[in-house]
């Protein structure tokens, strides 16, 4: 057994430091993970919680339980390197990351290096330096979407029941509707690929009809049953379950997940069901389109044959999605599942911690002491 380790007992100054440098954002992402394996450790968690709970190594927590034991504050800080002593003062690097995380230029939405070196008064590689040590990059934008569905935890761990230990005698399928295909045509000749020179074309194109594709993906196999409709009403959705009923085979119950689009639920819908007692539908939580795995097939087929397709008449488009369902189906391959419910909730509740801490901090404190 190896020595015990030397315990860490915080001042009440020491205390409120490091819950700043934590909570932060102006705080280096480095100092911020530091300042929270100091308080675990002050909490008495061991050191293998700590490196679980930050998603680091135990000797990267020895080392900085070593670096605060010996420097205590100062020991957290990144040590002097060797080189040409820096021209830019830790204040002047400090007012940079405040403005970039805390301010915006007044003729734009975000700021450029060229923007930050005229209101800084510094250079524009040192601009870019101090971003790239500090992992900001204002020139980019993600997305999200948080379910509000009330009932989100229990069809989370339905549909990946469904995708990781799926039923006994049973398919399971993933099913949706990709509406308004369109059938685009170019105004000019498409100018093909060339050596030195990119295939070309024009900005504006002309419209030749819409088209919608039903599809139901096999998560076992990686099939794909699919046929296209002018229309997604109730309509066409009961005629596709028909042709689901006569292609799998009559032995097997079949579990379809799919979205809550209205079109899924319509009374049409529901006598369908009950007639058909094999067939049992699982709904994906509101605005959680990524738990169907319908989706990223239509995401390939865009990619390879939409986007870019040219297309005269809508009978063309449906004609070059049915090739690629052809194609696919001779030589399918299932998309590979490999989170479970239980990782999926504990992302999406970090994100949320993540959320309120920088927009709600108090409501995250009374979260946290009600211990819910």
């Amino acid at each position: 057994m190896g020595r015990p380790a030397t315990p860490i007992s915080l001042t009440e100054d020491e205390r409120r430091t490091l819950a700043g440098y934590a909570r932060r954002f102006t705080s280096a992402q480095s100092v911020a993970k530091r300042a929270a394996i100091i308080m675990a450790l002050a909490e008495g968690k061991a050191g293998k919680v700590v490196a679980r709970e930050q998603r680091t190594s135990q000797v990267t927590v020895c080392y900085w339980r070593k670096r605060f034991l010996a420097g205590r504050l100062g020991g957290l800080t990144d040590a002097p390197r060797s080189g040409r002593p820096r021209s830019i003062s830790d204040a002047r690097v400090e007012r940079v990351v405040v403005a970039t995380l805390e301010q915006k230029p007044v003729n734009a939405t975000h700021w450029s290096t060229r923007d930050m070196a005229k209101h800084m008064g510094i250079s524009r590689s040192s601009v870019a330096r101090i971003w790239k040590g500090f992992r900001l990059q204002p020139h980019r934008v993600g997305t999200f979407k948080l379910s509000k569905d009330p009932d989100f935890v229990p069809k989370v761990r339905d549909v990946v029941g469904l995708y990781l230990n799926p039923p006994d005698n049973a398919l399971v399928l993933c099913v949706d509707e990709k509406s308004q295909i369109q059938a685009l045509d170019r105004t000019q000749t498409v100018l093909p690929l060339q050596p030195g020179r990119i295939e070309r074309r024009t900005h504006d194109y002309i419209r030749h009809g819409v088209t919608s594709l039903f599809a139901a993906l096999n998560v076992a196999t990686g099939e794909v049953i699919g046929e296209c409709h002018r229309r997604h009403r109730a309509k066409e959705f009961v005629a596709f379950l028909k042709r689901i009923e006569a292609e799998v085979p009559t032995g097997l119950d079949v579990h379809i997940v799919l979205d809550n689009y209205a079109t899924h639920k319509t009374p049409t819908v529901k006598r369908w069901l009950t007639k058909h007692p094999r067939f049992t539908f699982h709904f994906t939580p509101t605005g959680s389109s990524w738990l169907n795995q319908v989706e990223r097939f239509f995401a390939l087929i865009t990619g390879r044959i939409l986007r870019r397709g040219v297309h005269r008449s809508v009978k063309e488009v449906v004609d070059a999605i049915a090739a690629y369902l052809k194609l696919n189906n001779e030589n399918p391959k299932p998309f590979s599942w490999v989170k479970s419910a239980d990782e999926i909730l504990g992302s999406i509740e970090r994100f949320c911690q993540y959320t309120l801490r920088a927009h709600a901090p108090g409501i995250l404190k009374d979260i946290s002491e009600s211990g819910h």
